[in-house]
């Protein structure tokens, strides 16, 4: 596949976003940056709403690749996930269709998949998960990144739009706690795997894991290598620092028990 020349971001403001907007470029792509809010230094990036279907088809335009960040990032109403996440991943991938764009990366999370049990899981390599398992929401914006995988399998098997949907684990400039040990992916190693979602030669909708080579890790990273993607940083670097301020993992604590961790354990408003 030709490497793509212009890529669209939405949610460029956000964490994921502005790391992407620094390190992207570097492989040789032109961004496009959108946002629900203004973009930090960015005077040319896109301000509009992704309940707006002809502001979104408006942004694909012209484009060679999306990288779907955009909408709400934690747990909130079922409403405003409902309009933000679901009805705006919808006119994404309409606009996507509608404008002939062939690649989507889709940022999933390992919400989809929270009430995974962690049983069995840790070092060593054994009883990795997958991306094969069945989907277990933790949260309505878990669900809503169901949803996501679910539509572009959808749009990959009736309009041949590929899709590389990534189930982020903690995307952070360093691990905060000791769970992150286990699902840190740094911001060096997300634009990796973003750029090889982008570039590798796949079709249809491939699900893949997105963690740093951690040796702590509890996910399969042999889908996302089979992309091209190669991990450099490992989360063990901060372990003692972490270990030292947090411990230990308690194991009948709900971050050793569920692979969402306190995600499973959260109300959403009402």
């Amino acid at each position: 596949m030709t490497m793509p020349q212009t890529i669209l971001i939405t949610g460029a403001a956000g964490g994921v976003g502005g790391m992407l907007r620094h390190l992207l470029p570097a492989f040789g792509h032109r961004l496009r940056l959108a946002d629900l809010v203004p973009v930090p230094n960015e005077p040319d990036a896109l301000a509009f709403d992704l309940r707006d279907a002809g502001a979104v088809r408006e942004a694909v335009r012209g484009v060679d690749a999306v990288v779907h960040l955009g909408g709400i990032a934690l747990e909130d109403s079922f409403a405003n996930i409902l309009g933000a996440n679901v009805e705006g991943t919808y006119h994404l991938y309409e606009a996507v269709r509608e404008e002939g764009v062939r690649r989507v990366v889709f940022a999933s999370s390992n919400h989809a998949v929270g009430f995974t049990p962690l049983e069995g899981r840790g070092l060593g390599g054994a009883g990795l998960i997958g991306t094969d398992i069945l989907p277990r929401p933790d949260t309505y914006y878990g669900l809503s990144k169901v949803f996501g995988e679910g539509l572009a399998q959808l749009y990959a098997d009736k309009y041949g739009v590929t899709t590389v949907s990534i189930r982020i684990g903690s995307c952070e400039p360093r691990p905060r706690t000791t769970r992150m040990l286990s699902t840190w992916l740094s911001p060096a190693d997300c634009a990796r795997l973003v750029h090889a979602a982008l570039t590798a030669p796949v079709t249809g909708h491939t699900v893949v894991n997105g963690i740093s080579a951690n040796t702590r890790a509890w996910w399969d990273l042999a889908p996302a290598r089979a992309l091209g993607y190669e991990p450099q940083d490992d989360a063990e670097e901060f372990a003692a620092e972490v270990i030292a301020e947090h411990g230990e993992l308690a194991p009948d604590g709900v971050d050793a028990r569920l692979l969402g961790g306190d995600f499973t354990t959260v109300e959403p408003p009402r």
